[in-house]
């Protein structure tokens, strides 16, 4: 449970070194840039005495209609570790999961944290909640899923869905969604509420979520979804690796051939990086700089949209709004009279760029003299 101890003096107890804690407080620098007022500094040090300073909040994890992946993805954190994480950094009260306890005992715990806690924990929930059959579809310690939610929502402070499943449904909800799966914002009304999807989301955005609540006594802001704008205010293709790729007008036509052996854009193999909004390109999971879909060569499939993510077919392309690069991609100019190096590389980006949308055009109008033409 907690105690009036800051993280700071936990952390002293613990014997986790202050190099550690440096190590962990620039990591939320890169996850949350300037996004949150405990990352709003110059320097680790800075945010360090300002997460320091705060007391450890106790979180309460329920689990819904999920696969654990959200859970797993937690439990692969480096900086800082598991151990550091759940006993110094946060003070997670009930998980069932990584908790010992169980049955009787696991219960006993839950009421103990919303008792001890009460109005000033934070709730976040794993799964997708199902809603056919009055809620029949889940049953925890003899409670229905939704029943549940409500309960521990009413005693919590704020609430963070994590993944795509809590957020809006996820895969259970999916197709014909026999379940009623749905999201906790849907039924969650008197709280507010952060989404955090992902399938799996970053967990470093949920941290620095529950550190910003800690520290600073509010919510990061959000999107028109309801996501944390520091984590979600650029698309994937934005800040895409392969980003050049796509402005030279140069595409993976399919998985092999020699576009895709080279790294080439993935938008022809049904990329969702366009209109996709997430971090995944500039904030790296669990500190491994490939483990994600495009870092492997997969193409993107918009788990953090609500209208994409599980509905749309993954290899269905998608309609690309802003074909030339991003305004914030610094200029380039040529200074010489003559041509130069330097003005052949702007020649080359902006060709690149009609031919980019060159190919979006011709697609289109492909498409539409499909659809036109004769069924055999």
């Amino acid at each position: 449970m907690t105690s009036n101890l800051t993280i700071a003096e936990r952390l002293r107890r613990s014997g986790v070194s202050r190099r550690h804690f440096l190590t962990f407080c620039g990591k939320l620098m890169v996850v949350a840039p300037a996004g949150l007022a405990i990352t709003n500094y110059i320097s680790p040090q800075a945010v360090a005495a300002t997460i320091g300073r705060a007391r450890r909040p106790s979180v309460i994890w329920l689990h819904m209609q999920d696969c654990t992946g959200c859970t797993e993805t937690l439990l692969r954190t480096s900086e800082p570790d598991l151990a550091t994480l759940l006993f110094d950094v946060i003070s997670l009260d009930y998980h069932e999961t990584v908790m010992a306890a169980s049955g009787t005992d696991a219960e006993a715990a839950l009421k103990d944290a919303m008792t001890q806690n009460d109005g000033k924990y934070v709730l976040v929930v794993e799964g997708s909640i199902p809603t056919k059959e009055n809620g029949a579809y889940l049953k925890i310690a003899g409670r229905n899923g939704i029943d549940m939610l409500k309960e521990v929502a009413d005693h919590s402070a704020a609430v963070i869905s994590m993944g795509s499943c809590s957020s809006w449904g996820g895969i259970p909800s999916s197709n014909i969604n026999p379940t009623g799966a749905t999201g906790v914002d849907s039924i969650v009304k008197n709280k507010p509420v952060v989404n955090i999807p992902g399938c799996p989301p970053n967990p470093y955005v949920l941290l620095a979520t529950v550190l910003e609540y800690a520290a600073a006594g509010k919510l990061p802001q959000l999107d028109s979804l309801g996501r944390p704008k520091f984590a979600f205010d650029k698309t994937i293709h934005d800040h895409c690796p392969r980003r050049a790729h796509f402005d030279a007008g140069q595409f993976a036509a399919q998985f092999g051939d020699s576009g895709h052996r080279q790294g080439w854009c993935l938008y022809k193999l049904g990329c969702k990086g366009p209109i996709t909004h997430a971090p995944c390109s500039t904030r790296n999971f669990n500190e491994v700089v490939d483990c994600w879909p495009i870092g492997i060569g997969a193409p993107c499939v918009g788990c953090t949209e609500k209208d994409i993510a599980f509905t749309v077919p993954i290899f269905t392309t998608a309609d690309i709004k802003r074909p030339l690069p991003p305004d914030f991609y610094p200029p380039v100019f040529a200074e010489h009279k003559a041509i130069s190096p330097v003005a052949t590389g702007v020649a080359g980006l902006v060709g690149g760029a009609l031919l980019g949308a060159g190919f979006l055009a011709s697609r289109k109008m492909n498409d539409g003299a499909t659809k036109d033409e004769p069924k055999e």
